[in-house]
């Protein structure tokens, strides 16, 4: 009758042992948490300043394994008629047809295309911005901030900051060229559910 060598005892629980390890670094999907995502802009105004505005996350969702990006991917969905530059008129006017012509164009929509790691947490994320009818390729460089349960244990959590900057004139936003500033900041502030049950086969879009 065969028998097990010590070695061999070893290795299969080494094996066992390693396997928890081996499952968890796999990829799994996420939904954006809308509460804790939102993204801010900053734009000219005439020379004299150049104001923030904040916009919220409508929807969406990320594909991500955090010992491999190469094959990350995200859609996303940006709420335009949420636009709040913290007066309601200002509002009104950034949202009419001249502007973001929310009434027609509610969402901002991205889809990535690929994603590049240079180091441990910092990567850039490509990928293409419908916005305002006009869909232009985007590159948002991005730090990994965590990736944890959190602290109530409830749910894993991805946390990531990314930055852009856009030419409004390039999305066919052209009103004002003397008041308004062509060069868009943008910050992207963004927490993801581990949700692996989301479906990721269409858009964001409804």
């Amino acid at each position: 009758m065969p028998r097990f060598r010590p070695t061999c005892w070893l290795s299969f629980a080494l094996a066992i042992l390693l396997l928890p390890a081996a499952a968890q670094a796999a990829t799994h999907t996420y939904r954006y948490d809308t509460v804790h995502s939102q993204v801010v802009f900053s734009i000219d105004h005439d020379g004299y300043s150049r104001p923030f505005g904040r916009l919220h996350i409508a929807r969406g969702w990320l594909r991500f394994d955090p010992d491999d990006w190469s094959h990350a991917s995200t859609v996303l969905d940006i709420d335009m008629g949420s636009v709040d530059m913290g007066d309601a008129k200002w509002n009104d006017a950034v949202c009419g047809g001249s502007l973001l012509d929310c009434s027609h164009e509610r969402y901002a929509h991205f889809v990535s295309t690929s994603v590049e790691r240079k180091d441990a947490s910092h990567g850039v994320l490509h990928g293409e911005l419908t916005l305002h009818g006009v869909t232009r390729p985007v590159t948002l460089p991005f730090t990994l901030n965590r990736l944890a349960r959190t602290i109530f244990g409830m749910h894993v959590v991805a946390g990531f900051s990314a930055t852009a900057t856009l030419d409004r004139t390039a999305f066919g936003i052209t009103a004002f060229p003397n008041a308004i500033g062509h060069n868009v900041a943008v910050w992207l502030e963004l927490e993801a559910i581990r949700d692996d049950h989301i479906d990721t086969t269409s858009g964001a879009k409804p």
